[in-house]
């Protein structure tokens, strides 16, 4: 076959594949190849004609032979596409990726239409894959080609506006050079746009923002990017929310910050991260009634602040509501998820500050809750005061062995902490070895004389001690007025005052002045409540004591607050106000049903009102009771008389005579 027939062979190929005529093609290319075994366009057109003929891998094994002879001829390659263009096997995907790469090299000095295309085919095969790094860096090529030709701003802008849409699922990927990519095509988007301001380009402002805020060693480039997006649009708030939620989550609070907050509380009084603020102000000022509510408020609104509910839950430590900083405790791990990096310092700390607030509760529950969180903070064995709260956790459970284990180890191992001898003394008090307790906490106070619960324990030994040392003003009376003055919010302390100025001092103003306090400051506090009430009463002051019961017993709920009801239906038996005395102790009643003196309370009411059959059920039910209630049973009696049952009540006369033969009323009767 001669060079000419060659031609003519070739020339018949083409013509018979335009012709869709492919096995007559394959024929004509067979015949080329027995006289020139190394002819590249008869192997080209093998592999157009047996990939119609869908023959792939001879198709692929024709177009690999050409490249093979001519690696930097167009044909081959484009028909090694086009076959794994249109194969369903996932295997070609990454030798496709290999084709087009050759192909940009090749379109590269030529034709930049095909170029283009190329690129962008290569793309969306690399973010099909989830191959972010390669999309970014392909990408960025047709960028720069487009920038070199000299492409119009708004073009552009729109490619970079595309590499923003590839790469926003890369986040999770934790790919640095991904992560910069990213953040350089939103920069470059910002500010290219056409119309600024304008909604369009705030959105991308936003999304930018929302981007950086996602990654928290990009504290530098997020505040230069939501200052300038205040600069361009100061009546929007979002930029300044997340700034300040930045500052939140940092945990420290810089004059900036606060100034950030009081800026986006001026603009927006209802934003979250703005209330949020205010609150973590006002604890830094130890206004923490004014911080629990703030920060309250502020996580209705923005409740995926784990800073915040930590915020929070010290703050509801400051006023011992130690069941309330649990719950937001437990918000603050919640909304935490499964911490790494930074967020890991994070949830050491916020497990820390649930474990105390539960040895606070003081029960078996709460302690064995305390030490499972305790379990989950990292090298907790390497942090003495770590250790010192899981031996009030066992100390709390009756562990007795476990916690004086932990307290001669602490003891030996770090002498100059506090809560070393603290612990020490808490077993010891526990145990009434008061002397001993007593040089504990002393040790503790001279290394922290600021906490006012060892000043309270202090009281306390010395009150438990002896009677010497519970009447001596210099003791206990001097401990609790210590820790009074220490924390403000102890009420248990002023329970204590309460005591010592009722049963030392006589001074019965004063004490009920403390035990006011101590209720207002737990309202849970029966002890407090209850004497506040009765020294009122003692005192002629009868609005306190009723404006105490109204407010207990306005808030209680069916079944709670006893002694409230009881105290209030009392009263109004001794003022003669039988419905209203009825009614409260029916409710005293369905707190504890059976309180004898209650029902025989509820009897006289009923009389008192003229409810005889009621009384008379009641006086019955308060004998049942207690047998030993003889009043009862001789104002069961004494019913009976005026219901005209005579025999009954004579019957009821001479029981209660068999028992007590001078007991005046019923030998009346």
């Amino acid at each position: 076959m001669s060079n000419k027939e060659v031609k003519a062979a070739l020339k018949s190929a083409r013509d018979a594949i335009r012709n869709k005529e492919y096995k007559e093609a394959l024929k004509h290319c067979k015949a080329v190849l027995k006289q020139e075994k190394n002819n590249y366009n008869a192997w080209v057109f093998i592999g157009v004609a047996a990939a119609e003929l869908e023959q792939p891998d001879q198709a692929k094994g024709a177009y690999k032979k050409a490249i093979e002879l001519e690696p930097n001829q167009l044909l081959a390659w484009q028909g090694l596409a086009n076959l794994y263009e249109k194969s369903n096997q996932t295997d070609v995907k990454g030798d496709l990726a290999g084709v087009y790469q050759k192909l940009l090299e090749l379109y590269e000095s030529g034709d930049k239409q095909k170029w283009c295309d190329v690129c962008n085919k290569l793309v969306e095969l690399y973010h099909q894959e989830k191959k972010y790094l390669e999309v970014a860096e392909t990408w960025q090529k047709l960028i720069q080609m487009k920038q070199e030709e000299g492409a119009e701003k708004a073009e552009l802008h729109q490619l970079w506006k595309k590499m923003i849409q590839l790469l926003k699922d890369s986040t999770q990927n934790q790919d640095n050079k991904t992560e910069q990519s990213l953040l350089t095509a939103f920069e470059h988007a910002v500010n290219s746009a056409d119309t600024v301001p304008g909604e369009d380009h705030q959105n991308l402002y936003k999304d930018f923002i929302q981007c950086l805020s996602k990654f928290p060693h990009e504290t530098a480039r997020l505040e230069k990017a939501c200052n300038d997006m205040m600069a361009l649009y100061p009546s929007v708030s979002y930029p300044l929310e997340v700034l300040c939620l930045r500052f939140i989550q940092s945990g420290t609070l810089s004059e900036e910050a606060l100034h950030c907050f009081s800026r986006l509380l001026e603009m927006d009084a209802s934003s979250g991260p703005g209330i949020i603020g205010f609150g973590i102000k006002c604890l830094q000022e130890k206004k923490y009634k004014e911080a629990v509510k703030a920060l309250t408020e502020g996580l209705q609104k923005t409740s995926q602040c784990p800073a915040a509910w930590h915020y929070l839950a010290e703050a509801q430590m400051k006023i011992h509501k130690h069941r309330d900083a649990v719950l937001s405790c437990n918000q603050a791990l919640e909304a935490l998820g499964t911490p790494e990096g930074p967020s890991l310092q994070w949830k050491n700390i916020i497990l820390q500050l649930k474990a105390e607030a539960l040895i606070k509760i003081a029960d078996v529950d709460a302690a064995e809750e305390a030490i499972k969180a305790l379990e989950q903070i990292v090298d907790a064995s390497s942090d003495p005061v770590i250790v010192s709260i899981r031996g009030q956790a066992y100390l709390n459970k009756g562990l007795m062995e476990q916690a004086s284990k932990i307290s001669q180890e602490l003891l030996l191992s770090h002498p100059d902490l506090a809560e070393s001898h603290a612990l020490e003394g808490f077993i010891h008090y526990f145990q009434k070895n008061y002397e001993q307790a007593e040089r504990s906490f002393l040790n503790a106070i001279e290394r922290k004389g600021e906490t006012a619960e060892y000043h309270q324990y202090l009281g306390l030994t010395y009150w438990f001690m002896s009677d010497e040392t519970k009447k001596d003003k210099g003791k206990a009376l001097t401990q609790f007025l210590k820790a009074a003055k220490l924390d403000s919010y102890l009420g248990s302390v002023f329970c204590y005052l309460g005591n010592y100025y009722r049963d030392i001092a006589g001074d019965k103003s004063r004490a009920r002045g403390c035990y006011k306090k101590a209720f207002e400051l737990d309202g849970t506090d029966e002890e407090s409540g209850t004497a506040a009430v009765d020294l009122s009463m003692e005192l002629g002051d009868v609005d306190t004591a009723l404006s105490i019961l109204n407010e207990v017993t306005e808030k209680a709920s069916t079944g709670t607050a006893k002694w409230a009801w009881l105290h209030r239906g009392l009263y109004y038996l001794r003022t003669g106000q039988a419905s209203q005395a009825v009614a409260d102790l029916q409710a005293a009643l369905r707190a504890d049903p059976k309180d004898s003196n209650c029902w025989e309370s509820l009897g006289e009411a009923y009389l008192s009102r003229g409810s005889y059959s009621t009384a008379l059920k009641s006086f019955r039910k308060a004998s049942e009771l207690n047998p030993g209630l003889v009043y009862s049973v001789y104002r069961a009696a004494a019913v009976e008389q005026i219901l005209g049952k005579y025999e009954n009540a004579i019957a009821t006369y001479q029981q209660i005579l068999k028992k007590t033969e001078d007991y005046v009323p019923a030998l009346k009767g």
